[in-house]
């Protein structure tokens, strides 16, 4: 038999275990991945095997990422059930999809039961429906029907976030009671921080922290212990809501409750700090005109595709900005001077413009930023960006002066500068805020609109009173 496959300590299970998997920066060793490529190579199941055992999924998933394709459902393959199915929802969607496509719906379907019921979810959305009734019509039925009713919640919803494994139980329960049923239950959750307390039809009655539940006494009744008033989550809010609420409250945990105020699952704080870095990444994707499903494991044609549509809205904007430069066509040919210094102009604006966007789109995400607050912040960034205009403007007009040796070309740019840090504070802040008045994400269009007026007011303002100044017909 082959000592790779008895067990027998193979030369690749030796050297991976002398190989440290990251460096001191915390990435992942290009050594360390040669070697697993080399095992997966010479199919050494017991090297592979005693490797992903001690790899935490998150550890996995990197390493997945910085395989070749090819070696990648190899591994899944060698593995067995030795994989860790969870370590696919920590790699981007199209590997992810790329592997399942790949493997089996036996051994997909296998993997999906090892998995608490949210990771279980998150693996399983990213697939169509085909494929998704493919892999659960291997599942059990009960864990099958648990599966598809929280796929059939509202994309990024709680329904799709919170984990179905929870412990409840009944309202005359003693603290004895609870603590013998958690003893003697088997396939309860992994992890929890609370138990929750129901009534017959499993409608929701409050909540006992684990620390309350073990300081009291085991005669106690838990409808002394129940936190009626703990915070709870619908099954239809918005992911971004519930993290919202975490962040606010400081929770660890929440239930999640259905329309008839059901006990039907827990969020916790882990699948909270995953919404947290998803809608992170999304807006300052963007913020840049960036698709948010685009990953760094895209092709060139699939990337290029998704940014083709948003750089085309740019260059008829840019087009509109360019058209005021032709409205100043005789100007810019008497005066070089003006054809050098406008884009400077136009850039300050620009730049100022995307400093108040940014703080704008995020306290509007946030929703620190409303109705009660709105005209003061607005002032208040309009004031800014007079300070900024005035502290520039005598920067800049001394520079041009400098530069050119035209008297009066600084007081020109010096109110031009003025002019458009102005208005592209106003513009950083209100267009962001209009949009989001119309149910648009600013952080996706706010750019492009921001950039046009900066562009747009820059060229005119300067050029304009450039115009008037030196009389240029």
């Amino acid at each position: 038999m082959d000592e790779h496959m008895d067990g027998a300590p193979s030369a690749a299970a030796s050297v991976l275990d002398h190989v440290p998997m990251r460096n001191e920066d915390g990435e992942i060793r290009h050594e360390f991945v040669e070697e697993i490529a080399r095992a997966i190579e010479a199919g050494d199941s017991a090297a592979l095997r005693a490797c992903v055992a001690e790899l935490h999924e998150a550890d996995l998933g990197d390493l997945i990422g910085a395989l070749e394709p090819d070696d990648r459902v190899r591994l899944v393959e060698l593995t067995g059930r030795d994989f860790d199915f969870s370590a696919l929802n920590e790699v981007d969607e199209s590997v992810r999809e790329e592997i399942l496509d790949e493997l089996p719906p036996e051994t997909v379907a296998e993997g999906v039961r090892e998995l608490e019921s949210d990771d279980a979810v998150e693996l399983l959305e990213t697939l169509d429906e085909a494929e998704q009734e493919e892999i659960l019509e291997k599942l059990p039925m009960r864990e099958r029907v648990a599966l598809e009713r929280s796929l059939l919640y509202p994309e990024n919803s709680a329904g799709r976030r919170m984990q179905t494994e929870f412990i409840a139980v009944p309202q005359d329960f003693t603290v004895g009671q609870a603590i013998d049923y958690m003893r003697e239950t088997p396939d309860l959750p992994d992890r929890f921080y609370e138990i929750y307390v129901v009534d017959k039809d499993q409608h929701w009655q409050g909540a006992i922290s684990l620390d309350v539940l073990l300081r009291a006494r085991r005669p106690v009744a838990l409808a002394e212990l129940t936190d009626e008033d703990r915070r709870r989550v619908s099954v239809l809010e918005d992911q971004e809501e519930v993290a919202r609420m975490f962040g606010k409250y400081n929770l660890v945990a929440a239930p999640v409750l259905d329309t008839q105020d059901r006990l039907v699952g827990v969020i916790t704080v882990d699948d909270v700090v995953d919404v947290i870095e998803e809608e992170a990444d999304e807006d300052l994707k963007a913020l840049g005109g960036v698709t948010s499903d685009e990953e760094l494991s895209d092709t060139v044609f699939t990337i290029a595709r998704a940014r083709f549509n948003w750089l085309l809205v740019n260059l008829a904007t840019a087009f509109l900005a360019s058209s005021v430069l032709g409205l100043f066509e005789g100007q810019l040919e008497k005066m070089v001077a003006l054809a050098v210094l406008a884009p400077i102009v136009a850039s300050q604006g620009g730049n100022a413009a995307t400093q108040t966007m940014t703080v704008a789109v995020r306290a509007l995400a946030t929703r620190e930023l409303g109705s009660s607050n709105a005209w003061r912040v607005v002032m208040r960034e309009g004031l800014v960006g007079l300070v900024n205009g005035l502290a520039f403007a005598v920067i800049t007009g001394i520079a041009a002066v400098a530069w050119f040796k035209i008297p009066g070309l600084g007081i020109v740019i010096g109110l031009a500068i003025i002019c458009n840090l102005v208005a592209g504070a106003l513009g950083g802040i209100l267009i962001p805020m209009a949009l989001e008045r119309v149910r648009a994400d600013p952080a996706v269009a706010s750019g492009t609109f921001v950039t046009t007026v900066t562009d747009v007011v820059g060229f005119f303002s300067f050029l304009g009173i450039a115009t008037l100044w030196f009389g240029l017909r």
